[in-house]
């Protein structure tokens, strides 16, 4: 951990504005990765299209790419299989010609809606799930995936930016929270925060920890973008590896940038909201209704009107259950991640 923190801040990122993102699946989707280990690098994709995208857009001056290193991390609290990206990525995008601009405050939730969409096409397009779980997942009030953003690390926070380097490849379980009892043949794992435990046997402890371990060849950290092998080879090969980018405020208020979403929302689902669907002219807003009343008589007028009501649940007989050991899921947007003792950042991040 201590030599890949080294290496990763002195040879691969560079000086100017990091974040720390952490982007999480939910628990029902869990069990196709887990099952197909493939999978794990198309999540890591999944997760730097969302964040390239986002970007480029974010700075739409000149034609700037992110640079991000992702961790893929496959473990809870627990042991569980809850498969997630670490990711280091650049506040902002360098403009291929020297400078970095640093791309304005976002609502993390929009960043959520693209990484959503990237996956259940990924999912969709290897045949792993239906249109029908799809939709159900987007109907729910909380469709379990996540999306951590932290604060931003400063080009002179360099303590902060290598402890959250190793913190990023760290084991998938602690020693420290481990005991085990010879005479029973059984472990107690301990959670973090030391007030919750759990108590494996022996063999079922090897298979949660098995789960863990990549196959052969597996690469668990990427590198993308500005990061990547590619890019970095090209500027060594050119001498240009070691210059400093000047770093350049965003232009414009994130107000701004907030009016700029809707171009955004277009690339993603590849449709124009403002599009005649009959003409194919660009329409224009007139008025905003609001009543509901009003909303509902025109609908029924134009026969779009459906109000279907919800059937009861139907009673199901129970049936054999393959259980999927989701019991600790990462719950990111919680401040207390930064106080792990094993990951003091809140000395180092403003």
């Amino acid at each position: 951990m201590v030599e890949f923190g080294e290496w990763v801040c002195g040879k691969v990122l560079k000086k100017v504005p990091h974040r720390h993102f952490v982007f999480s699946i939910p628990k029902i989707l869990r069990r196709y990765f887990l099952y197909d280990r493939s999978l794990l690098s198309n999540l890591s994709r999944c997760a730097w299209e969302a964040l390239r995208m986002f970007f480029q857009e974010a700075v739409p001056q000149g034609d700037g790419v992110p640079g991000a290193v992702i961790a893929i991390q496959t473990f809870g609290d627990f042991l569980g299989f809850n498969p997630h990206c670490h990711i280091l990525c650049t506040d902002g995008c360098f403009d291929g010609k020297g400078p970095f601009r640093v791309a304005p405050r976002f609502n993390p939730e929009d960043l959520k809606a693209i990484f959503e969409h990237h996956v259940f096409r990924m999912l969709l397009g290897k045949g792993k799930i239906t249109q029908d779980l799809v939709l159900m997942l987007r109907s729910w009030r909380h469709s379990g995936f996540q999306v951590f953003v932290g604060s931003r690390i400063l080009p002179r926070e360099e303590e902060a930016m290598e402890k959250l380097a190793r913190y990023i490849i760290r084991a998938s379980f602690s020693q420290e929270r481990m005991t085990y009892l010879p005479e029973e043949s059984k472990v107690i794992y301990e959670s973090k925060d030391a007030q919750k435990e759990k108590v494996f046997d022996a063999l079922e402890w090897l298979a949660a920890m098995s789960s863990h371990v990549p196959v052969k060849g597996e690469q668990m950290v990427r590198y993308y973008g500005y990061y990547s092998n590619v890019s970095r080879g090209k500027r060594k090969k050119q001498s240009q590896d070691e210059w400093i980018p000047c770093i350049l405020e965003p232009e414009g208020s994130s107000k701004e940038y907030r009016k700029n979403w809707a171009r955004l929302i277009q690339k993603i689902y590849e449709i124009d909201p403002l599009t005649c669907p009959k003409c194919q002219g660009q329409m224009r807003i007139v008025a905003f209704i609001e009543d509901e009343e009003v909303i509902e008589k025109m609908l029924k007028h134009l026969g779009l009107w459906e109000a279907k009501a919800r059937p009861p649940p139907k009673v199901k007989a129970p049936s054999e259950t393959i259980y999927l050991d989701d019991s600790e899921s990462q719950d990111l947007p919680s401040d207390s991640f930064y106080a792990h003792p094993d990951y003091p950042m809140d000395s180092y991040l403003s």
